[in-house]
């Protein structure tokens, strides 16, 4: 901006009128026990405990692998947590489904810290974090081309190389060059090709895809996730009851008010092997995640302040066990 003279003006800012970012207590670890779909919740209380009996031993093994890193002395700080899904197909009701959950965990020597749902992924409160995410997307074109697909922003499609199967950047009337097979960025001698659709455009409005949505629960439980320098979704206490509707239930829900924090270095998720695809596509949608500097700035300096190794790809701070389904085990 120049002044009337032409020179340069300069424009002075109180500091306390800078934006700030909240910074969040963080946990070493964050482990999911579950995600499961409304057939899941059609055997009952006896479907549940079966799930968590087979989850136990995983979550047992989990303390045990992080308190050997830290070393002596030093207590793992370990939350849990659950996400239900009522963003494609609202069931039952909190209350019950809740309630359900904690006593077949609790039967099987485990606590529920947090439950959350799967809308709050899409929107929580005022803020829609699936939208945050989106406009923080940055498109990985395969090295020396300008990328076969438009911006994901507009297409609703996400890839981790070049040109898909059936996709072509020759006109119409050109002459044909035969098959071009599609190709991965960052392939290790042989390439392992994904392409991940985001959301799409339905008569309702826009619907977010399944993995796009455990993109964001993943960003929210490693504490990357801000909204005018404020925490997105933060955990709300449960209260003296259970919510009644899906609609009155926060994003995120705090069961145990001794939890230790939701957000954390670092992530584990227990899920069924048929979740294997979806969190694959999770990899994608992350490695593309223009994550805000000064968030990953707080996290990285806290980490090596505690001596927890952290690494700088977010992706590399995802861990899974893919166990059978035994919720759908006769």
């Amino acid at each position: 901006m120049t002044g009337p003279s032409g020179a340069p003006e300069t424009t002075f800012q109180e500091r306390s009128a800078q934006l700030r970012v909240a910074q969040l207590p963080l946990a070493h670890v964050s482990i999911e026990l579950g995600h499961l779909y409304m057939e899941d919740y059609a055997g009952g209380i006896d479907q549940l405990r079966r799930h968590f009996r087979e989850v136990q031993p995983w979550v047992a093994a989990a303390h045990d692998r992080i308190a050997g890193v830290l070393g002596p002395g030093k207590s793992p700080r370990i939350s849990t947590c659950f996400l239900v899904d009522d963003y494609f197909t609202e069931f039952s009701s909190p209350d019950v489904v809740i309630a359900q959950l904690v006593e077949a965990a609790g039967d099987n020597g485990l606590t529920i810290d947090y439950v959350a749902r799967e809308a709050g992924c899409a929107e929580a409160g005022d803020v829609r974090p699936a939208e945050l995410v989106l406009d923080r997307l940055v498109a990985d074109p395969q090295p020396g081309t300008d990328g076969v697909w438009p911006p994901p922003q507009d297409s609703g499609w996400l890839t981790n190389g070049d040109r898909p199967p059936g996709s072509s950047t020759q006109p119409a009337m050109s002459r044909r060059l035969g098959w071009q097979p599609p190709t991965e960025n960052a392939k290790n001698r042989h390439s392992i090709f994904l392409a991940v659709e985001i959301f799409s455009e339905e008569p309702g409005g826009r619907q977010w895809s399944c993995p796009y949505l455990a993109s964001v629960w993943q960003l929210l439980r490693l504490g990357m996730l801000r909204y005018e320098g404020r925490p997105v979704a933060p955990p709300q206490p449960v209260g003296d009851r259970l919510p009644s509707s899906w609609a009155e239930m926060p994003a995120i829900l705090r069961l145990n008010p001794k939890a230790q924090p939701f957000s954390a270095y670092r992530t584990l998720s227990m899920l069924a092997r048929r979740f294997q695809n979806i969190e694959a596509a999770v990899g994608v949608v992350l490695s593309q995640v223009n994550v805000d500097e000064e968030v990953q700035l707080q996290i990285s300096k806290r980490a090596a302040g505690e001596s927890f190794a952290l690494p700088g790809d977010l992706v590399q701070r995802i861990s899974y066990v893919f166990d059978g389904d035994a919720t759908r085990m006769l």
